[in-house]
Formats: structure tokens, C-alpha cells, sequence
């Protein structure tokens, strides 16, 4: 090494000599003995990839070829004494217009004092706590915050000082299972915290039903079932073992476990859905057996319960008795053995295959080497980044939802929150041909678990908690939301011009806030990213796994085989979006625009090129009424729709805007007049819909709709009644989706970078040009005066080359949630098998004797 080391210390001398001025002796020194240091590090880097020890080697051909260290050594060096640590990750503190999160979801304390309150003797709901309850108790399955009327809260907001804040009430749902005739009801309760004034009130103006049907209940506990379960299979035990190769006997060791299908009845009137087997390992989506029961679990009474129909290899038996004895006496056709049957190592999640070339090194990750450009105030949930503003919420149902959006303190949007998603399935077997999730019934918010750190979110993310509610208490999430600003890595705008004025590029930045839910095999990335001139992006991105289908030649018009035994199924997922634009105030008109072909005769036209022009014209109208408003996208996306003030005028004027912009993949549902999606999910037929807004008609969908098809909770053609939608406040309702077409890179797990869909919201007219033009982060360039000099430029003082030492890197942690009981008292952790019984309820269960 003495060799190179001299070798080393005359290039470093050359360098010196030939890119720049002489440094004192001490500087020389510094700078000196800091490149050893770095290439000390290279060449035992070197010696332990290559295996070379010798630095003649190393630097001529090895690793890094002489060009390469050349270009090390010719960087800039600081000394330790001036290079200094980067600002702290943490953000600055927001400043929101209001000192009050107007829809905070409720604390651990709120919702412990409102169980107290209802258990309480005055109240007479003669109710059972969840964790000991049967389906023929009284059971408070859901509290949760309830978002004030409008108008007071933009009274408020207008003047926090001034104007009294809204009172706070909670929406509250109770199972009254004990009831001689077993019924559902939402309640109202407040004005909160709980006191003397507190009181209670049916909440049914939100409903185009008098009466939630006992059958549309959500799964307070599911032991019944699980029991049931275990009673259903207890005789098919041994035919399973042999036919399966594995054993569903209610016993801990099962190597079986159930899932269903959905909805569960029509109207109401019954409660009755397909069992379908799968093995027990990692992946079991992805494991069916080809093994199904129509069961019947309408009512409170389980003993009732029973078997309808038993599905076996297209077979078709009407009881349990019938399948046994065409098992026994040699009449029943069986399914050929497979060779994956017993082979599930391919459904896990682990590295396959040889490593790609410098893969062993971490990739490349933002840094804010000048601190966090977003401001956050955890207390309020408030988020602001470059003249945007915003205040976050979280429900069960649905989780993440942005409300009085503003962007250089003007309010754009009151609410923006997801409303729902459905997953129609299809195939040639009775759980795939009979589905029709809501994954709003299962609460998509309840299932948002932590974000994974530097891999769901980039490493420098900001998270913030979210508390939900389930009916055996409170679920804190410490990283269920992330907030992170990004180089897109292209610019936002940028020209190569000549003339002055003309050459120069803007960063593209974005801040993106995101949620992710995994609702049984899916899951689901919500992300909501803005942009520095205006332009708000909502996307949702789906992975997990597939529900796979048992595969065999029958199936192949209903998708395609992934393994000898699993396909994957054609399905739709549609997902709705409540879209509340108030554009220069709550007066809104809905603007239509269209283009079309036209041919044209003028004047000046020459006979070179004859007496007619073809091209494209402009089609402008307002849409008065909303019946007129359930739309689709025009065909090659010649026009769109916006949301427009024609009393707010630009300087040019023209009516101020906004543009709702059909972005990655922007479907609508393919099935339309499906039973299992009859009247409950309307709002997925189109791409998009306009009507007024109104308190009464807070969500377009119901968690209670999954189950009732044939008359749904919320019906939402009934929102359209013919009322004219010109200067109103007016709300829109977007949707997202994939047509899925399974493939064999589906497994194990769909890819988001392919499974995504968006919309775009952007500025028409509002604003006199284009704002992003106020970014420092920009640069413009002037030509040279004389031919052959470089260019200058100004770049607002903001240097891109900013340097500093990054905070260490925190090492991995991942925890559990955070768990409280009814009375509000933290909970020991769980086991790995119970916050997976509790997280999965229907989709995934074990039978229990």
C-alpha cells in the first residue's frame, strides 16, 4: 500500500495544481488527509467485492477505474470543521385558520364517556359489551365523530374569534339484537363532552330507508360463526382430509380455513352467503380448494343456521347427507390431484431468483438538506406546504378525508373523502360468480394499519396517528397517515428560448398525504399530492393479493391460470370519491366542454388549397339540472367538465375554475343490472356525477348497502331530483377503478404501479396566469454576450447545491397498534391470531368448536 499511497498523494497534488488556486498549508493538509479517508474506505470497499488487494489494480481497472477516482478527487472537499449538520426532520408548527379541527375524530376519552353515557341505567338500551355478546344482544357497534352542517362551520371559519364554534356530536349505531323483531338504528348524541345536556336522537335524514334491516348487521364478534363453522364441517371432516389433503375440524391445527362470498341478502329479508375452503398458509387467497356450502344465518338464533347447498366440482348436492353419500358409495366425480396442491412457498412474500446487478446497494432517497418545506400541526391535524392549507380527518368507514382545502388562503375544496369501493367479481364457481364487495361495510379506515418506514413512505415522511372505533373499543395507529414532499424529477414548466425572458424551468415539487388500507387480500395506497400551480391529484393504488379462484379450463373466459391449481379472477374495482369544489364561495355551475369537427368556408380562403378548412371548434354549455349531471368521459377525451363561478370573473373574463381531469385510468363499472349490485352502488355506473349539496346527502354509499342490493341505505339515484344545479353549492362525485385482468405477475401480490387509476383537479381561469411562477425554486437563464461563453443565470439565491452531514437514519422498528377496552384502559398486544381474526372477520375464518 506505501506505493499507492505516494501514487496517491501526487495525484491528489496534481489535481490541486491543475483546477484551482493554492490552499494554505493547513487547508492542503485537511483536505489531504479527508481524501485518504475516503479513499482508504473506497479501497477496502474494493478489496472486499473484488477480492484485490493490490492498489495499482484497483485504480487502473478495478471497481473504479482511474476516471472514476479522478472524478472523486476532484470534487469538492469540505473539512469537518465546515460542513455542517442538516436542520432537524421534524417540521415547523402549521398555522391553521381556526384554532379547532372542526372534524377531529373522536379521542379515546370522548368515546369511553359516550359508552359510560349509553351503558348508564336512564338510557334503558339493556346493552351487552361486544367481547361477551351474542348476536341476540344489544351491542354499540360504532361511535364515531359526526361532521357539522356546513353552513356553521363556514360561519365559523369565516370569524374563529368571533363566531361560536359548532357544537360537537357524535354518530352512534346499536345492534338491538335482543329486540322482539332484531333492528339496527344510528343515533345522534350531543352536544359534546358529555353532560347534563347531552342527549339522543335517531339519525335517519341520511337514509332513503325508515328501518336498517337486522340481516345488513356488520361483525361485532364472530364467534357464532366460527362455531357454526366448526358444526358444518364436524361431518365432512374425513372427506375434506381425503379430498383435500387437509382438515378443517375446528381444532387449533387446521390446515383449512373459510371465507364468503358477499352480499348476504337482498333487502334485508334473509342472511345467507357461500363458504368457500382455502389452506391455511401464507397467501391463502390464493389457495382454494374447489370446495363450497350455501349456508343460512339469517336472525339472532344460530341454532337456526343451517346448510343450503354443498358445491363440489360443478356437483351440485342439497345437503350435507347427499354430498357424504356420493362420497361413500363412489359416485362422485372428483377433482384430479394437482401438483401445486400441497406447494405453497410461491403465495409468500420473499426474494426469488439471482440479485440484479448492484442491487446490494441502497437506492437513492430525498434528503431536505435545508429542513422539512411542509408545515404540520399534529394537535389540530393541520398540513400546509407552499400555499396550500389543509385539516385532516379519519372515520371507520373510510378512513382519510381532507376538509377546507385552501391554496393562498382562498378555500377550493370543503370536503374531499372517499366513499367507497366495490370489487365485482366474475368466474364459473359459486364464490367468485356471486361477489360484489362494499369494502365501506368491513371500514376501510378501521383497516389502515402503520405505515412500513422507508418502504410505504419515503424515509424523511412525517406520520401522524389516527384513532378509530370498533365495537370492543379504540384502535390508535401511530403512522396511519404519511406527508412527504417530493422532486417529481422533471420540471413544471421550462422553455429553451433565445430572446431574454424566454430560457428557463421551474422544479416540479409535490406533497403528497397518504393512507394506506388493507381490507382482507387488498390493499389499498390513497394518496392525495398537490402541486405548485394549483393542480390537486387524487390516486388510489391497489396491491395485496388476488381472490383467487380454483382454476380449471371452464374458467378461462373469467381470467387466467397463475399456478396449476389458482387463477385469478376477471374483476372490476370501482372507487368513489365526494368531491365538495367551492370555487370563489359556494356558487358553482357545472360547464360542459366539448370538441367536434367542423368545416368552414371564409373568405380569404385560396384556390391552392380550395374553398374549405377542416378542424376542431369549442362547444361550451352549462348542465342546469342535475339529472343532466350523471355523466361519462366523451369519447377520446375530447372535452371534460368543471366546476365554474360565472359571477367570478379573472382579469381576462373569464368565469374562474376548476377542472376535473380524468387521469390514470378513469373507468366506470362494466355490470350494470347484477342483483348483487342492483341499486347499492348506482354512483359506480358513471365517471362522474354533479348534484347539489346538502347535509342530508353526506355519503354515497352506506355500510349497510353491501348487504342490501334490492333497497339499500343510501340509494344514490335518489340524490337526483331534478333541482337545478346553476350557482349552487354543488358537489361532485368521481370515480376511480382497473378493469382487472389477472396475469401471472399478479402473484405473489398485484403491483401498484399497474393497478393505480386518478383524477386531476386543476385551475381554469382561476387565477390570471400561471402561479407556479412564483417559486423560488426556479432558474433562468440569459445567453451569452459573446458567441462561446457559458451562460449566466439567476436562480433566486436558491442554491441546489446545498450541503450538509443528514441526520442518522433511525434503525427499523415496526409495533403493533395501540388497543383500548370500553372503559378507555390501554390493552395488553395481542396475539398474531387475534388481530387476525379481528382485522378479517368474514374474509378469513378459522372454525372454532
Amino acid at each position: 500500500m506505501s506505493g499507492g499511497y505516494e501514487r496517491l498523494k501526487d495525484y491528489a497534488e496534481d489535481v490541486e495544481l491543475d483546477t484551482g488556486p493554492k490552499e494554505n498549508t493547513s487547508s492542503k493538509q485537511r483536505y489531504f488527509g479527508l481524501g485518504c479517508i475516503v479513499l482508504t474506505a473506497v479501497v477496502l470497499l474494493s478489496i472486499l467485492l473484488t477480492g484485490t488487494p493490490d492498489f495499482n489494480t484497483i485504480l487502473s481497472g478495478g471497481i473504479f477505474s482511474g476516471d472514476a477516482l479522478s472524478a472523486v478527487l476532484q470534487s469538492p472537499i469540505v473539512g469537518p470543521n465546515e460542513l455542517k449538520q442538516c436542520p432537524s426532520g421534524l417540521p415547523p408548527l402549521a398555522s391553521p385558520p381556526a384554532p379547532v379541527n372542526l372534524w377531529a375524530s373522536l379521542t379515546v376519552p370522548e368515546t369511553t364517556a359516550i359508552h359510560a353515557w349509553l351503558e348508564s341505567s336512564e338510557q334503558n338500551l339493556n346493552l351487552t359489551r361486544a367481547d361477551i355478546s351474542m348476536i341476540s344482544d344489544n351491542v354499540v357497534f360504532m361511535i364515531e365523530a359526526y361532521q357539522p352542517p356546513k353552513a356553521e362551520a363556514l360561519a365559523y371559519l369565516s370569524s374563529p374569534k368571533t363566531v361560536p364554534r359548532p357544537d360537537r356530536y357524535a354518530r352512534v349505531t346499536i345492534h338491538h339484537g335482543a329486540a322482539q323483531v332484531p333492528f339496527i338504528k344510528d343515533y345522534l348524541v350531543g352536544p359534546m363532552p358529555v353532560s347534563s345536556k347531552t342527549t339522543m336522537r335517531p339519525l335517519t335524514e341520511i337514509y332513503h330507508r325508515d328501518e336498517i334491516p337486522f340481516n345488513a348487521y356488520g361483525f361485532a364478534s364472530i364467534s357464532e360463526l366460527q362455531h357454526f363453522l366448526a358444526q358444518l364441517v364436524e361431518p365432512l371432516g374425513d372427506a375434506m382430509e381425503e379430498l383435500f389433503g387437509a382438515s378443517a375440524r375446528g381444532l387449533p391445527n387446521d390446515t383449512l380455513i373459510a371465507g364468503s362470498s358477499a352480499p348476504f341478502s337482498f333487502d334485508g329479508s334473509f342472511r345467507r352467503m357461500w363458504v368457500t375452503w382455502r389452506h391455511n398458509k401464507p397467501g391463502p387467497y390464493l389457495l382454494p380448494v374447489g370446495f363450497y356450502q350455501y349456508v343460512d344465518i339469517s336472525g339472532t338464533d344460530a341454532s337456526q343456521w343451517k346448510i343450503l347447498k354443498v358445491v363440489y366440482n360443478h356437483q351440485s348436492f342439497p345437503s350435507t347427507a347427499s354430498f357424504l353419500d356420493a362420497f361413500h358409495n363412489g359416485t362422485l366425480a372428483r377433482l384430479p390431484r394437482r401438483p401445486d396442491q400441497k406447494d405453497s412457498t410461491w403465495t409468500q412474500r420473499k426474494r426469488v431468483g439471482k440479485p440484479r446487478d448492484l442491487d446490494h446497494l441502497p437506492g437513492p432517497r430525498s434528503v431536505s438538506f435545508a429542513g422539512l418545506r411542509f408545515r404540520v400541526d399534529k394537535a389540530r391535524q393541520y398540513v400546509s406546504w407552499m400555499g396550500w392549507g389543509m385539516y385532516l380527518a379519519f372515520d371507520r368507514d373510510m378512513g382519510l378525508s381532507l376538509w377546507d382545502v385552501r391554496l393562498k388562503g382562498e378555500r377550493v375544496i370543503y370536503q374531499l373523502a372517499p366513499q367507497e369501493a366495490i370489487a365485482q367479481y366474475s368466474g364459473n364457481d359459486p364464490l367468485q360468480t356471486t361477489t360484489a364487495w362494499l369494502d365501506r361495510f368491513f371500514g376501510m379506515g378501521g383497516l389502515v394499519r402503520d405505515m412500513i418506514p422507508g418502504y410505504d413512505c419515503p424515509l424523511e415522511a412525517v406520520y401522524l396517528p389516527a384513532t378509530t372505533y370498533s365495537s370492543a373499543g379504540s384502535i390508535k395507529r401511530e403512522r396511519a397517515i404519511c406527508i412527504f414532499e417530493q422532486d417529481t424529477g422533471k420540471p413544471i414548466s421550462r422553455h429553451y428560448g433565445y430572446m431574454e425572458g424566454e430560457f428557463g424551468a421551474v422544479k416540479g415539487y409535490t406533497l403528497t398525504v397518504r393512507s394506506i388500507s388493507t381490507v382482507g387480500n387488498y390493499d389499498y395506497l390513497f394518496d392525495y399530492t398537490f402541486h405548485l400551480d394549483g393542480t390537486m391529484e387524487v390516486r388510489v393504488s391497489a396491491s395485496g393479493y388476488l381472490q383467487g379462484g380454483f382454476w380449471e379450463d371452464d374458467q378461462k373466459p373469467y381470467g387466467a391460470s397463475i399456478r396449476d391449481t389458482t387463477m385469478g379472477n376477471l374483476h372490476d374495482h370501482i372507487i368513489n370519491f365526494k368531491v365538495d369544489l367551492d370555487i370563489a364561495g359556494t356558487s358553482n355551475s357545472l360547464l360542459h366542454t366539448t370538441t367536434e369537427q367542423e368545416e368552414v368556408t371564409q373568405p380569404w380562403f385560396d384556390d391552392d388549397w380550395g374553398q374549405t378548412v377542416i378542424q376542431q371548434r369549442i362547444d361550451r354549455n352549462y348542465i342546469t339540472n342535475e339529472n343532466d349531471a350523471l355523466v361519462k368521459y366523451p369519447t377520446n377525451f375530447q372535452g371534460g367538465y368543471a366546476f365554474v363561478n360565472q359571477a367570478e370573473k379573472n382579469a381576462w373574463g373569464n368565469p374562474r375554475g376548476y377542472t376535473i381531469h380524468p387521469g390514470y385510468s378513469p373507468v366506470h363499472n362494466t355490470v350494470v343490472g347484477s342483483k348483487r349490485l342492483f341499486n347499492n352502488a348506482n354512483w359506480a355506473r358513471y365517471n362522474l356525477a354533479v348534484s347539489r349539496r346538502k347535509d342530508t346527502e353526506p355519503a354515497s354509499s352506506s355500510m349497510w348497502n353491501l348487504h342490501l342490493p334490492g333497497a339499500p341505505m343510501v340509494d344514490f339515484h335518489k340524490f337526483f331530483d331534478g333541482e337545478n344545479i346553476t350557482q349552487e353549492d354543488l358537489v361532485a362525485w368521481v370515480n376511480l377503478g382497473m378493469h382487472h385482468l389477472p396475469q401471472a405477475e399478479d402473484s405473489p401480490n398485484t403491483k401498484t404501479n399497474v393497478a393505480t387509476s386518478s383524477f386531476m383537479l386543476s385551475p381554469l381561469n382561476y387565477f390570471d396566469s400561471d402561479i407556479s411562477l412564483e417559486s423560488m425554486n426556479a432558474i433562468f437563464l440569459h445567453s451569452p454576450e459573446k458567441p462561446g461563453d457559458p451562460y449566466t443565470y439567476d436562480d433566486n439565491g436558491v442554491k441546489q447545491d446545498f450541503t450538509c452531514i443528514p441526520g442518522a437514519t433511525p434503525p427499523f422498528v415496526y409495533s403493533n397498534v395501540k388497543t383500548f377496552n370500553l372503559d378507555g384502559e390501554e390493552e395488553a398486544p395481542f396475539s398474531v391470531e387475534k388481530n387476525r381474526e379481528r382485522a378479517e372477520m368474514s374474509l378469513r375464518v378459522k372454525a372454532v368448536l
